[in-house]
């Protein structure tokens, strides 16, 4: 475990050294970022203007759900998709190799190969919003239900890297998987809605396909102190299930793997 985080350490200030090399893009970037999160605030300010609550969510805590779709939103942006996705440029141009050759776990090392650490500050902007948030609903979260929320926040991490690994793993069959990448990121989306919002198969499908109410809904209820017991276990239970079918399904794609010279 100690050396698999020292290679994550050196991976990141790597990463950061990289993206420091050009200061002014640095904080440009970080300021867009913040900028283009908070355009997430729009759509639930128009829907709440004219009515107090949604699908039995009021405006306060509607953000709560925001709130965790911007943490989400920036470990996606910020790490697990710029590393995942590199995959399918290594695989189109031989040089998976040479990381297959290094002496650690291939889903490890390009699983942290590269971060874009101005997308970290969306931390901050989605700290900005839960006490937006609670400070709209007049009250502050229990020191159980942060601790709660925080455990389903890793669990929805969890489930969202699986996601995007089993999206990724299908570029040894098809290389150019540009298309289903964008599909992911576009889907997501939908998980800044509580899921309640949808209705009959769309519902389904965020609920069980692709569960966004895993990755956001769930974690605010229990930031606000409402999830049930059930809601618990089944997100960390489908969160590591998930994890699992990634794993399988990557180590199976990469023993298919003919390599550059195969």
């Amino acid at each position: 475990m100690k050396r698999y985080a020292r290679l994550l350490s050196a991976q990141l200030r790597l990463s950061f050294i990289l993206a420091a090399q050009y200061r002014a893009d640095f904080f440009i970037d970080g300021f867009i970022e913040v900028l283009w999160t908070s355009t997430a605030l729009v759509p639930l300010l128009i829907v709440f203007r004219d009515r107090a609550s949604v699908a039995g969510w009021s405006f306060g805590e509607a953000l709560v759900v925001v709130g965790f779709f911007t943490l989400l939103q920036a470990v996606l942006e910020g790490s697990v998709n710029p590393s995942l996705v590199a995959v399918v440029e290594h695989i189109r141009k031989g040089t998976l190799d040479f990381i297959l050759l290094k002496p650690a776990d291939a889903q490890f090392l390009v699983s942290t190969s590269r971060f874009h650490p101005w997308r970290s500050v969306n931390v901050v902007t989605a700290g900005a919003i839960f006490v937006f948030a609670f400070r709209t609903l007049g009250r502050a979260p229990s020191v159980g239900s942060v601790a709660l929320s925080l455990g389903l926040l890793a669990a929805a991490i969890g489930a969202l890297y699986a996601l995007l690994l089993l999206v990724v793993s299908t570029a040894f069959r098809a290389v150019r998987i540009d298309n289903v990448s964008e599909l992911f990121v576009a889907i997501f989306d939908a998980a800044r809605w509580p899921s309640s919002v949808f209705r009959g198969v769309a519902r389904f499908i965020f609920t069980f396909v692709v569960p966004l109410a895993l990755m956001t809904t769930v974690p605010a209820r229990a930031l606000l102190g409402v999830a049930d017991g059930l809601e618990v276990t089944g997100a960390a239970f489908g969160s590591a299930l998930l994890l699992v079918i990634a794993r399988w399904v990557w180590l199976r794609a990469l023993a298919g793997y003919s390599s550059a010279s195969g």
